[in-house]
């Protein structure tokens, strides 16, 4: 029998893309194939590329990481090269004209076509869609539940990328936890371009706090996080889910963009400043102790020293636990870049980011702070150096603090632990297990 090739898969973007990535990784693997991800070192004998077409930044990357394995292969330490992902499925034609040295191109719905393309036979075999290759520790997961988005934000390239809205059916992403828990998995971290639209494109209704009901009941799952909500039409009894379950955390994400009227407007948010508020307060009146997660941004056309100046108002007083922000940057087929003039200044955005960041960092110090003295629940994620690096449910993986334990207490990776907090910094928390 003939040794199968191995494959490097290298995965650019967000966690959505991640969960792709792995999905192809395990199809492959099923059928023979040694496969590897994000290696230092990438020596298979093909390699797999997975973009992000997001923002401008992030295509810039994409791009350069293919040149590189185009010229590791123009130089014979590649045999194959392949490229899937968001940057495919929107530049398609160009990047085939531009790139010749990549063998095939696929997007964001018809990756999977690669097996059958390298298959000499086509050997056929059913996978299910839920096997999956982990890339990260086989504590926790990423579960999507859907793809594409109804929302068309007026900056926003995502439904140019992705289409409509699909929830995946119920009863499959069920089926994945279960597999996963299986497996090992105690932690999933549930994501989608907009979670808080599950189900409508089914039957007309909000299903989100169904399918996490559903989701935290399965034995094994400890602990759930949600990710990427929208505030417009907020699913209302997803928040008494939330409260009753014991393990979905005390977490959401909620990317909320701006506060002034005007620039809500403008962003096509479909959401009033007042509605914010009112969303905000009802959140942590209903689930008391909830860590918020946000993402503002700055510099949209039109904005105004008054606009910003209630932005920062607004952060000042929402104090949100987590908060991330950026400078506006135009995208190519957006209504925004269709019929706004990008007119805000570069240093002009910048300055204005910085200030909200300064912002921002005073405020998470002081929420971190408080912590100190305090016992808390840690799974641990891995070591570094002298210290168990772990995390609370108000952190999700890589964006979030870590909690950072002495090596000398003896702690297992993906272990849960009741620790107390000793002190604080602005990204980080220290704690101990031995206490009395």
């Amino acid at each position: 029998m003939t040794k199968k090739p191995t494959i490097d898969f290298i995965t650019l973007g967000c966690s959505k893309n991640l969960v792709d990535s792995e999905k192809l990784m395990g199809l492959f693997e099923s059928h023979g194939y040694q496969v590897t991800h994000d290696s230092e070192d990438p020596h298979g004998e093909i390699a797999v590329i997975n973009t992000c077409g997001f923002i401008e930044d992030a295509k810039q990357e994409s791009i350069d990481t293919i040149l590189e394995f185009a010229q590791a292969k123009t130089e014979g330490r590649l045999q194959k090269l392949y490229v899937m992902g968001c940057l495919s499925e929107r530049y398609l034609a160009d990047l085939e004209q531009e790139i010749p040295e990549v063998d095939g191109w696929y997007g964001k719905f018809n990756y999977k076509e690669l097996l059958s393309d390298l298959e000499v036979r086509g050997e056929k075999q059913e996978v299910r869609d839920y096997h999956r290759h982990l890339t990260t520790p086989r504590h926790y997961a990423y579960i999507k539940i859907s793809e594409g988005c109804d929302r068309h934000c007026a900056y926003c390239a995502i439904p140019l990328i992705t289409g409509r809205h699909q929830s995946r059916p119920m009863e499959e992403i069920l089926d994945e936890v279960r597999y996963l828990v299986s497996q090992g998995t105690k932690e999933f971290q549930v994501i989608a371009q907009e979670l808080t639209y599950y189900g409508i494109d089914i039957d007309g209704k909000q299903h989100i706090a169904e399918l996490i009901e559903r989701m935290a009941a399965i034995e094994g799952v400890e602990w759930i996080r949600l990710h990427y909500a929208y505030p417009a039409h907020f699913p209302w009894d997803l928040l008494r889910v939330m409260r009753e379950n014991k393990n979905i955390c005390n977490y959401l994400d909620i990317a909320l963009q701006h506060i002034s009227d005007h620039m809500l407007e403008r962003m096509q948010r479909h959401v009033t400043k007042e509605q914010t508020y009112e969303l905000i307060n009802k959140i942590r009146e209903e689930v008391p102790g909830i860590h918020l997660r946000t993402t503002l941004m700055v510099g949209f056309p039109g904005e105004t020293d008054e606009d910003y100046q209630e932005l920062l108002d607004f952060t000042r007083w929402a104090r949100f636990e987590r908060m991330g922000a950026f400078a506006y940057s135009e995208e190519d087929g957006t209504y925004s870049a269709t019929h706004y003039q990008d007119d805000v200044p570069t240093d002009v955005k910048q300055a204005r980011l910085d200030r909200l960041m300064r912002i921002q960092q005073h405020i998470s110090a002081e929420i971190e702070g408080e912590k100190v003295g305090q016992v808390m629940k840690v799974i641990i994620d891995r070591t570094e150096g002298d210290w168990y690096v772990g995390r609370t449910e108000f952190c999700s993986p890589e964006v979030d603090p870590e909690v950072l334990i002495p090596i000398d207490e003896p702690l297992t990776i993906g272990a849960f632990y009741d620790v107390k907090i000793t002190d604080a910094e602005e990204f980080d928390l220290y704690a101990t297990t031995r206490y009395e």
